[in-house]
């Protein structure tokens, strides 16, 4: 069965505003692929070039699939600051999905991911009626482990070995989520 698509739509996220992403952006995603701790981390290894990068932001753009909702990060003049992307949304079955961020290196400190985790897990809670979001990310990165408790993502274990970077290294993950009943975050 073929998930429903799931409409574009634009949401206020504190000081940002997340937004599907544009092929415009392209140079901004492009450094903020190639950057070295978004590299390590999170990576998107076929983003080489300015025409990589576009067709990335065009592919994050893309919703009709109904499996992803990706939004562009953007301060007051429209400029990409991150990305926050749902992925692997179940909707029908388990309700479920996950989760992830990255930064421009130029924004980093800001609270460009909080911000956008906050709305976007909002919007998927209330308007795509998941029960629980799941948010991975590497042990040895502590300033994604900090967005995720701001954010009310509770640390339910560690998945040893759970991440294989680019080069073949495997990493510990942390394992948080958070669940559509769960009080607000602080």
């Amino acid at each position: 069965m073929t998930a429903k698509p799931i409409e574009w739509v634009t949401l206020p996220a504190g000081q940002y505003v997340l937004r599907p992403p544009r092929e415009t952006e392209a140079a901004d995603a492009l450094a903020m692929l190639r950057d070295p701790d978004t590299h390590r981390w999170n990576p998107a290894p076929k983003v080489v070039d300015l025409a990589s990068a576009a067709d990335w932001c065009r592919r994050g753009a893309d919703w009709s699939d109904g499996t992803h909702a990706t939004w562009s990060v953007v301060d007051d003049k429209g400029r990409m600051m991150g990305n926050i992307s749902l992925w692997s949304l179940d909707r029908e079955d388990q309700r479920s999905g996950f989760v992830g961020y990255r930064t421009v290196p130029w924004a980093r400190g800001r609270g460009v991911a909080s911000q956008g985790l906050a709305a976007a897990s909002a919007w998927a809670f209330d308007s795509l009626g998941l029960e629980r979001i799941v948010l991975p990310h590497v042990v040895a990165n502590p300033a994604s482990c900090a967005v995720a408790e701001r954010c009310g993502y509770t640390l339910e274990g560690v998945a040893r070995g759970g991440y294989r970077d680019l080069d073949g290294e495997r990493w510990d993950e942390h394992l948080h989520a958070r669940l559509a009943s769960d009080p607000p975050p602080r």
